[in-house]
């Protein structure tokens, strides 16, 4: 067994999740006992920082190597007050990092992920082994970096008769789709995920515009479920053309960002759209692109749906969802499975650590579209001045 911490920052940029977790076994008979789970908001003025260089804001090599290890320090604080709260010690890091930029392989060429956060300065802060730089392997190979989670689902998630959908309703949402484990004669055989769109950053991106930066979000979805969706706003929204790819896809704030929020606003103008309504219009997007994505990539729909992400605390979101799916899909969160939602992103990059240090290969082609199963992450031993 091992005493992990798992970190990660997701595209909200809204903090750093922290897992302290113990950890058993290896794949089918991989058991995860969640110790504490905390987020640790960023100081305002990284968070703005970050989600400025996410928005594209220039910026020079010297100020990105600052960026980079104002990132780790903040990851590695984390790291440490987790540990000091639970008067426990971790025998090992798997950090995440944040997310700067992600471009996926296109015309021939390899894609390109960057998070920021550099391990050797968490193992280095916080005296313990750490794995990190999970993306770029998988890239290396001709994957999409992402998602990198559907093996860990397959593992912690699966049902013996039911096929399942793991959705993460983060900033971007990604699914896990998980056959019925009856069914699969070697592991990973069946399971396939992809992104599939925005979930809550152009929520979020509306909110943080329509206060003044004074909400960050809109908890609950109390705000959208006041408004009236604009139907026509979302079937026209749907034809973008990443919705109409298949998968292996991914994306990130480079296309769901603030210039796309921008031309929502511009569409939702010659509605004469409220500010509820285009929250409830945003949301309906999330769920309808979500539903879509199963309808256009899945043999047959799912016999249950699984939540998880700051999203699936969205009632409204949620609602919207099982609507679009029918009464027949019953939607629920991970929690009824076992699995914290809002920890369970932090738990996989604990369970990715755990795999790296054993040699196990953490991505799943079928879902990344890498050409072979690679292990995954850096590995980055602590030192200090003296030796």
């Amino acid at each position: 067994m091992q005493r992990i911490i798992g970190l990660m920052s997701g595209t909200s940029v809204d903090g750093i999740d922290a897992v302290l977790v113990d950890i058993s076994g290896t794949e089918r008979d991989l058991a995860v006992d969640l110790i504490a789970f905390e987020t640790y908001a960023y100081r305002p003025a990284l968070r703005q920082q970050i989600l400025a260089v996410c928005a594209g804001s220039p910026l020079s090599v010297e100020a990105l190597a600052t960026l980079d290890n104002a990132i780790a320090q903040a990851f590695a604080e984390a790291a440490i007050a987790i540990q000091a709260e639970q008067s426990l010690k971790a025998d090992l890091i798997g950090s995440h990092g944040q997310t700067v930029f992600h471009r996926p392989p296109q015309a021939g060429q390899l894609g390109y992920s960057l998070q920021l956060g550099r391990g050797e300065v968490i193992a280095r802060a916080t005296g313990t082994k750490t794995a990190s730089n999970f993306r770029a392997a998988d890239i290396a190979v001709g994957g999409q970096g992402a998602p990198l989670v559907p093996k860990i689902d397959l593992c912690l998630l699966s049902h013996p008769t039911q096929w399942r959908c793991v959705q993460n309703l983060g900033g971007i949402g990604n699914v896990a789709v998980l056959p019925p484990l009856d069914s699969e004669p070697e592991l990973g055989q069946g399971v396939r995920g992809w992104d599939t769109g925005p979930s809550n950053v152009l929520l979020d991106l509306a909110v943080s515009r329509f206060t003044q930066g004074q909400q960050t979000y809109d908890a609950g979805g109390q705000w959208a479920a006041r408004g009236a969706i604009c139907q026509p706003l979302v079937e026209r929204w749907l034809h973008q053309p990443f919705f109409q790819q298949s998968p292996p896809k991914s994306t990130g704030r480079e296309l769901f960002g603030p210039a796309y929020l921008q031309a929502c606003l511009e569409d939702a103008r010659a509605y004469q759209l409220g500010q509820a309504d285009v929250l409830a219009t945003l949301t309906e997007l999330t769920a309808a692109s979500i539903v879509q994505s199963y309808r256009q990539s899945l043999e047959a729909m799912p016999d249950r749906v699984l939540l998880c992400g700051g999203g699936s605390r969205n009632t409204y979101l949620r609602e919207r969802i099982q609507v679009l799916l029918g009464d027949a899909i019953p939607v629920t969160t991970t929690d009824d499975a076992g699995v914290n939602a809002d920890a369970k992103e932090a738990i996989a990059f604990a369970v990715l650590a755990h795999w790296r240090v054993l040699g196990i290969p953490g991505n799943l082609p079928s879902a990344t579209g890498a050409a072979q199963s690679v292990l995954l992450g850096d590995i980055h031993t602590p030192w200090t001045a003296s030796g």
